[in-house]
């Protein structure tokens, strides 16, 4: 054949054509199964000679609708979803969506967003992760700030009375030079709170390193001091009629500012080896609904770097616990070991309940509002004991009863260890001799103490 198709006339005058195969073109009549209320049958609903031909107005579908469902093996897929093709049937796939922190990269395939970000709204791309900080507002920060506020104007007023009355006999008893020391920690415990709750900067984070401990440190350097001074005083006066050594309020200043520069030394190096800086954590607050995924603002300070910080100062703290306890029996007349007792013990139990809090939730979503408040508010905490039980009582009497500010008589050093130890003894004697040589044998001690009498200094003061 020189064609493709011929046609020829038939019998009944109608054409007949083949094609290049030299077949008949197809003939076909379309029928669709149709229920009506009455049976359902095989209607004709259009043919095929060439091309489609159907009648769409009688048609029926399942659904009712009259239009043409799509002849398709899968619909498109939605945004944020990717085609999971069906092997072997190319034309055929399952749309999956972009999970977790996975954008839409294609049609085919769902991508990580980098790191610092996560997926937008219909997970096409990604944006940058919100940054997120410890606000003023905020009740993690109101509570610790207003315990500061309080602190800091009670401290105040503290010292503001003691300078008013610095030659008054309470002031001088209580050790003026070392008692400003201890009210400068105490402050400082109380300012410490705002540079942990402001927004980090290489300022803020530069006055965090530096308060961290510094305030702890001038608190407990200055009541080590204090105690061991008292520790020394009575234990050479068993021995000797001599005062110790190194007992001047000279000699104390000097001592406590030893045990302060330890902790500015620490600080320094820490400023040398890792100047401060500020950084995002991304992964504290990583939720598995990225929606709710927020960075932190952080000054880079490690849960190590801040033990170490606070370690110097919570080792003084339980050194001068022991030497409290060390001094419990000195009577309460002559110094003030039982109120630095009381304030000592009731210090550990505070830091003793923070190191749980602290370290136990460094796995929660809240991880950074709970430990700035628990760190900031053992601060305030630890530093209020240290002003109610040591100086609220003498600011009382100076303001309110002026009358017992006035100079106790004066005694020997060595009628002051008698007395200390006046106790104790009687309780040795009395489980080795019978009732009235304990009574003779104590008297005598007590005649014996007189002939020091002349020997007035003050000691403890």
């Amino acid at each position: 054949m020189c064609c493709d198709e011929e046609t020829y006339g038939g019998s009944a005058k109608t054409p007949v054509t083949f094609n290049e195969n030299g077949d008949a073109p197809g003939r076909y009549d379309i029928f669709q199964y149709q229920i009506t209320n009455d049976s359902a049958e095989y209607k004709v609903i259009g043919h095929w000679t060439d091309q489609l031909h159907l009648n769409m107005g009688i048609m029926q579908w399942v659904s009712g609708d009259s239009s043409v469902p799509t002849s398709v093996c899968s619909m498109p897929c939605q945004t944020g979803e990717r085609k999971k093709v069906v092997k072997g049937v190319p034309c055929c796939w399952h749309c999956e969506r972009c999970e977790g922190y996975h954008y839409q990269a294609n049609e085919f395939m769902c991508q990580l967003c980098p790191y610092e970000q996560r997926p937008d709204n219909n997970r096409t791309g990604c944006q940058p992760i919100p940054i997120i900080k410890l606000e003023w507002h905020s009740a993690w920060a109101v509570v610790p700030v207003f315990i500061a506020i309080l602190g800091i104007i009670a401290t105040t007023f503290v010292i503001i009375t003691f300078i008013r009355y610095n030659d008054t006999p309470i002031v001088r008893a209580s050790g003026r030079e070392m008692s400003y020391v201890l009210l400068t920690g105490i402050f400082l415990c109380y300012v410490t709170t705002f540079p942990m709750i402001a927004a980090p900067g290489v300022a803020v984070c530069s006055f965090r390193r530096l308060f961290l401990g510094l305030g702890m440190c001038f608190s407990y350097a200055a009541l080590l001091t204090k105690t061991n001074r008292i520790h020394r005083i009575f234990e050479q006066g068993k021995r000797s009629v001599a005062a110790p050594r190194f007992i001047s309020p000279a000699s104390q200043l000097f001592i406590t500012f030893s045990l302060i520069s330890v902790q500015l030394m620490g600080v320094l190096v820490w400023f040398i080896a890792d100047p401060p800086h500020t950084f995002v954590d991304y992964g504290e607050q990583r939720t598995q609904d990225p929606e709710n995924a927020r960075g932190v603002l952080k000054c880079d300070i490690s849960d190590l770097s801040l033990i170490c910080s606070l370690g110097y100062s919570i080792l003084l703290m339980v050194t001068c616990t022991v030497y409290a306890i060390k001094t419990r029996g000195v009577p309460e007349t002559f110094n003030e070991a039982k109120p630095i007792g009381f304030t000592m013990y009731t210090t550990c139990i505070i830091w003793l309940a923070f190191i749980p809090i602290f370290f136990g939730t460094a796995q929660s979503a809240e991880r950074m509002y709970i430990q700035t408040t628990t760190l900031t508010m053992s601060l305030s905490l630890s530093a209020s004991v240290s002003l109610g039980m040591l100086y609220m009582p003498k600011v009382y009497i100076i303001i309110f009863h002026p009358e017992q500010n006035v100079p106790k008589r004066k005694r020997s050093f060595k009628a002051i260890v008698t007395a200390a130890t006046m106790s104790s003894k009687l309780s040795q004697l009395a489980s080795e001799r019978p009732n009235g040589e304990v009574k003779t044998e104590l008297c005598e001690s007590v005649d014996n103490s007189s002939e020091y009498s002349s020997h007035f200094f003050l000691i403890l003061l």
